[in-house]
């Protein structure tokens, strides 16, 4: 029997910084922020790890243009209620030069519980993400999609990359937030299953041990979400300009299509081992979209605009019938104008071209991050 067409439909998760407006600092915000924050997004905005952090979360929305809608409106309630007390929200995966050692945890019993388990590997987490939900009902279906869309996160970090600094120096990476991340357990590429029903088995041996309450402290790049019926892909930097965010979720969803339809068509994207999807992972995280990615049909390394391009061209029908067709050709920008990890070291050189110290070239690179915040709302 046929399985139905999933609506694929998006949910997309945020994570901020909060740093103060004079010093751009990260600051421990008031709990009046963030209850004055509640009383208008509700349960859309939340406190997060640290007293230094907060997340928002859309809705469930029907396509990429109730993403927008939404993303806007939390993005635009956030800042102007952020501006009232003095704090700037950054929409970005790593500060420039703040100090993790400093960072305060939020008092709640989940996070009691993390830094208990996971001791000084979880004090470094001053890292925020980007989560994108597909919505796919059938639970096998959604095992099958999530083995292929592996293939393809490596080209969407890239895109994504938003974290070159920690603590004041350029690491030398584009996403310096997946190493600090890479330290916690159950992350990274998700192994294979061949079914929903032999993931809950393993899933279950770790729980029935008493090691975790339940899949939401799995942490792996790309998971069936432990709360709603969604392949969850959490591979992202945080992009501090909209349109990104909204391109890359617009590609995410277009790719799962695409890998939907080859299965009614009996194909599939093939399967290539997790070793080498690893190392185009790393590739992504050390250079962004500088140094390409390695085509496995073609056994070579190729420039990563050259890949976009053939995968737009492969998830275009999909992505028009989708209605998020002008999203997706919209990574072309990203490509053009540079990620953030591209625009903030641009920002850093030009800042230290014109005679600013090393640490006031750093605070450009935050006031820059903090402008794009609102660009596009």
């Amino acid at each position: 029997m046929a399985i139905p067409a999933p609506d694929f439909t998006l949910g997309v998760e945020e994570e901020y910084l909060l740093v103060d407006s004079e010093t751009l600092n990260l600051i421990s915000a008031p709990s009046q922020f963030f209850e004055d924050c509640q009383q208008v997004l509700g349960s859309q905005v939340s406190p997060e790890y640290l007293q230094c952090q907060i997340e928002i979360g859309t809705g469930v929305c029907a396509n990429i243009a109730e993403v927008r809608a939404d993303l806007a409106r939390l993005r635009g309630t956030i800042k102007e209620t952020a501006d009232r007390y003095g704090i700037l929200p950054l929409a970005v995966s790593c500060h420039p030069f703040a100090d993790w050692s400093s960072q305060h945890h939020t008092r709640k019993e989940r996070y009691d519980a993390l830094q208990r388990d996971l001791a000084g590997v979880v004090r470094r987490l001053l890292i925020c993400g980007m989560h994108v939900h597909v919505g796919i009902g059938d639970d096998d279906l959604r095992i099958d999609l999530m083995n292929q869309v592996a293939y393809f996160l490596p080209h969407l970090l890239a895109l994504s990359t938003s974290s070159p600094y920690w603590q004041g120096r350029d690491t030398g990476l584009s996403s310096y937030r997946l190493t600090v991340f890479d330290n916690l357990p159950r992350t990274g590429l998700p192994p294979v299953f061949n079914s929903f029903s032999e993931l809950e088995r393993s899933v279950q041996v770790i729980i029935d041990s008493g090691l975790i309450e339940d899949s939401s402290k799995i942490w792996w790049d790309i998971r069936p979400s432990a709360r709603f019926p969604t392949v969850e892909t959490r591979i992202c930097d945080v992009s501090p300009i909209l349109d990104h965010t909204i391109s890359i979720t617009a590609l995410l969803q277009s790719i799962t299509a695409m890998l939907f339809d080859l299965r009614r068509k009996n194909q599939r994207w093939r399967q290539y081992d997790r070793f080498l999807i690893e190392e185009n992972r790393w590739r992504a995280q050390r250079y962004g979209m500088q140094e390409g990615l390695i085509d496995f049909g073609a056994g070579r390394v190729k420039p990563y605009a050259q890949l976009l391009e053939e995968l737009i061209e492969h998830v275009a029908p999909h992505a028009e019938q989708l209605g998020c067709l002008k999203e997706v050709e919209a990574c072309r920008d990203i490509v053009e104008t540079g990620n953030s990890a591209e625009r903030q070291r641009g920002i850093y050189d030009a800042s230290v071209s014109g005679g600013a110290s090393h640490e006031d070239a750093l605070k450009d690179v935050v006031r820059s991050i903090a402008a794009e915040f609102t660009q596009g709302i």
